[in-house]
């Protein structure tokens, strides 16, 4: 933790606020999508505690759209799925834009984010396998990606200048076939709750 701490401090010195790096770690859910959004963030979570380890950087591509608080990134990420012993463990590759909608009160910042791409797996998450096999899906390497998030700026908060624009908060990965609209993966999507600490630079 001190070595990350220490990258987000050396990454401040060359701030030009352009460039993301997020550092996440979290749980697989047994819930859906929509319950997830609805806030049923930790109460399900799958009983072979499956985690993951996710890193990612980004690139700004606009800032205020339409003179709106919305900045555009593009995103890419490396991710390591420990199965707990249910199979092998499992990398992910993931490039996607994110759109983040700011909200600024009280000399606080609080962002919303909604990310849409793809991901490539080295192999089946079990998650996967299980939902699929339940409902006789097919199971895909490659699927689409989508990346909820929602943070707030802890420099601005502790009202400590050096920490600016570092933001701790929970984000979702989600992986979906769009039922079958992708490899004809109609089941067998994975969810996984994260909490993460990013630094902008």
């Amino acid at each position: 933790m001190k070595i990350v701490l220490l990258l987000l401090l050396t990454l401040n010195l060359i701030a030009a606020d352009e460039y993301s790096f997020r550092v996440a770690y979290g749980k697989a859910s047994n819930s859906t999508l929509g319950a997830i959004i609805l806030g049923d963030f930790y109460s399900n979570n799958h009983e072979k505690d499956l985690s993951v380890l996710a890193f990612d950087g980004g690139y700004l591509l606009k800032e205020s759209l339409f003179d709106w608080p919305l900045d555009i990134y593009l995103k890419g990420g490396l991710s390591y799925f420990d199965e707990k012993g249910t199979g092998s463990d499992v990398y992910e590759a993931t490039v996607y834009v994110k759109a983040y909608y700011n909200l600024d009160f009280w000399d606080n910042r609080v962002r919303f984010g909604f990310g849409e791409g793809g991901s490539y797996t080295s192999g089946f998450l079990f998650i996967e396998q299980e939902e699929a096999s339940a409902a006789n899906s097919n199971n895909s390497y490659f699927l689409n990606y989508i990346d909820l998030s929602a943070d707030f700026d802890l420099g601005r908060l502790v009202r400590y200048k050096p920490l600016h624009n570092t933001y701790i908060g929970w984000s979702l990965k989600h992986r979906s076939g769009i039922f079958g609209l992708i490899n004809g993966v109609e089941s067998g999507g994975s969810n996984y709750n994260t909490v993460y600490l990013e630094k902008n630079f």
